[in-house]
Order: structure tokens, then C-alpha cells, then sequence
């Protein structure tokens, strides 16, 4: 249920954006990126990042495996930071990389502090992604998710990217994307952020078809002990002994496509993961942030934000992603 005084935008059937009556909103963007545009693709992604237009969405192709040929769009900012961060933003359902791109601030930020952008584009018919198969949700497996780990490996590799500061960040679908990326591609993604979305593994549904949509997940009523959870992750890449992504999760309590369960569910998985405890070291109000905002903190590597009375999904806050991560 909505309560009193949120203000919700629907955009479609899978994303609004909701805030509470008493939460300022979000100030608007002091400039605008360049308009969304899109060249035709050359046959292959480029080989540096001289290469690439400068401040406009870019199409690339032929960067690597790419089993259900997923879109891929950079954004390169006027001026690189050397050794750039890498950040993968991934769209909600019913959503575009151009979508994803105009709506957010991921591009406008990244002219100011350097980084690279990468904006996958769904294949599928609804245009969510695929989180349920079992390729997606493991390690070189195939499906969305290797595609978008493709590009990744792309990128380190030719564009001088920076290896150790390479990033996923997504909302809702492209939420559950950034858990995939974060649970089955830890050797490549250093961070995730993970707005309004699930726990790894939570929307698998293995034999059917691509990016299906799981009800007892996404209702909240698929309940597991945190090891249950951590041995999701743990099977996605069998033998992996790395270091694990840091994690911010965020969802709001009056979220009814994907229930608000599912935010202490993913807080099962991680203090699991990470061997945290469930109790928080802290869980305080940030001035940043709206009131009704909690910023729980369960170590260096997690952290869950819960937004009173914000349902699906809770808005962008750019700035402080880029500040978990280490960019701001």
C-alpha cells in the first residue's frame, strides 16, 4: 500500500518512481547530458577509447560472446580520467539503454569525475532481463548476463579501464541484473548497487524460457536461511576463492512489484556472504537522503538502505552510488 502524501510516477507497468509526501525530491540535474544518439554499428566494438565519440550514447558491437545478442552502448565522457572506473548501468523492464541513459544521472556525473559508461540494452520481448535461467546465473554459463560481462572484458581490455574499478549498478530488472553480475562475474565486478531489486538466484527458474518472471520471489514469499542464500552465490562460479563485490542495496516499503521482503533477503545473502552479522553496526538517517531513509551498515563491504512508504522503484541517487564506490 501507498501511504499518505507519496507522490508516484508510473512510467510503466514495472517502474514508478515514488516518494513520500515529506521527502524532498532529488534536485534536478544542474546541466543535461547530450541528447540520446546512437550510430550505426562499424562490426566491431572500438579498439580505444579514442575511437569512441566523446559526450553521446555510442553503439558497439563484436565485443566478445554475446550468446542472446544484447544491445551495448557506451558513453565516453570529454575528458577520461586516466585508468577510468567502469560503471554497467542496467534498465528497468520495459526499458532502454537510451531509456536508462536520459533518466539517470549516470552520464551528466560522469563528465565531471571521468569514468566510462556501458549501457546494455535488453533482447527480450518485455525487455527485462534474464536473471532466471541457469546460464545467466553462472559463471561463463551464457545468456544476458555473459554478454554484458563481454563488454566489461572488452573494455579492460582495450580502453585502458581500470581492472580493480569496474561497477554494476541497475534498477529494478537491471537491478537483478547488477545481483547476477555481482554473484556470478565477482572476478570481473568490484561493486554493486542494487535498486529495488532481489537476492541473487532469487527469480531462477530453471528450464524456462529466458528473463521469465518468478511471482514467488517477487512477491517476497521465497524465505531462505542466509546460507541458503550465500551458497547461491557460491555455486554460480564452483571454486571462485576471490574477494567478493561490495554490496548497497536499497528498496522502499511500499514496493508491491517486488515485495519488500526481498530487501531482507538479500541482507540474509550478504552478511552471509561477507560472514557479517544480521544485527547492523550501525543503522542511521544520512542528511543526504529523504526523511525515512535508513542507511543500515553491516561492514565495509554492505550496506542496505530501506525508504519508508517509497514503492517501486526508490529514485536514483547518483552522487552517493558514486561515493560508495569510491569515484566521489
Amino acid at each position: 500500500m501507498i501511504v499518505a502524501g507519496t507522490t508516484c510516477v508510473e512510467l510503466n507497468a514495472y517502474y514508478s518512481q515514488c516518494q513520500p509526501g515529506a521527502a524532498a525530491p532529488p534536485p534536478p540535474p544542474t546541466s543535461t547530458p547530450s541528447t540520446p544518439t546512437s550510430s550505426t554499428p562499424t562490426g566491431s566494438a572500438p579498439t580505444g577509447l579514442s575511437s569512441i565519440p566523446a559526450s553521446t550514447l555510442h553503439q558497439i558491437t563484436n565485443f566478445g560472446t554475446n550468446p542472446n545478442n544484447i544491445g551495448m552502448f557506451v558513453y565516453k565522457p570529454a575528458k577520461v580520467a586516466p585508468n577510468p572506473p567502469l560503471i554497467v548501468a542496467s534498465h528497468y523492464c520495459s526499458g532502454t539503454a537510451q531509456a536508462y541513459f536520459s533518466g539517470s544521472r549516470f552520464a551528466q556525473l560522469a563528465e565531471t569525475y571521468g569514468y566510462v559508461v556501458l549501457y546494455p540494452n535488453s533482447p527480450h520481448s518485455g525487455t527485462c532481463w534474464d536473471v532466471s535461467s541457469d546460464e545467466t546465473l553462472t559463471h561463463n554459463g551464457g545468456s544476458d548476463s555473459l554478454g554484458i560481462a563481454s563488454a566489461a572484458r572488452y573494455a579492460i581490455a582495450n580502453w585502458g579501464v581500470d581492472a580493480n574499478r569496474v561497477f554494476a549498478v541497475g534498477t529494478s530488472s537491471g537491478a537483478m541484473m547488477t545481483s547476477v553480475l555481482a554473484g556470478a562475474y565477482p572476478d570481473i565486478f568490484k561493486a554493486g548497487i542494487v535498486d529495488s531489486g532481489v537476492a541473487f538466484g532469487c527469480f531462477a527458474l530453471p528450464g524456462q524460457p529466458d528473463d521469465s518472471w518468478n511471482s514467488q520471489c517477487s512477491t517476497g514469499e521465497l524465505i531462505l536461511t542466509g546460507q541458503q542464500w550465500a551458497q547461491k552465490v557460491f555455486n554460480a562460479y564452483p571454486g571462485y576463492t576471490g574477494a567478493r563485490p561490495k554490496m548497497q542495496v536499497w528498496h522502499g516499503t511500499a514496493d508491491t512489484t517486488l515485495y519488500p521482503q526481498n530487501f531482507f533477503e538479500e541482507i540474509k545473502q550478504w552478511t552471509t556472504v561477507f560472514g557479517y552479522s544480521s544485527t547492523p553496526i550501525s543503522n542511521v538517517s544520512e542528511p543526504y537522503l529523504p526523511s525515512g531513509y535508513s542507511n543500515a551498515t553491516y561492514g565495509p563491504q554492505f550496506q542496505a538502505i530501506l525508504a519508508q512508504g517509497v514503492g517501486h522503484t526508490v529514485p536514483l541517487f547518483e552522487p552517493q552510488y558514486l561515493q560508495f564506490l569510491g569515484i566521489a
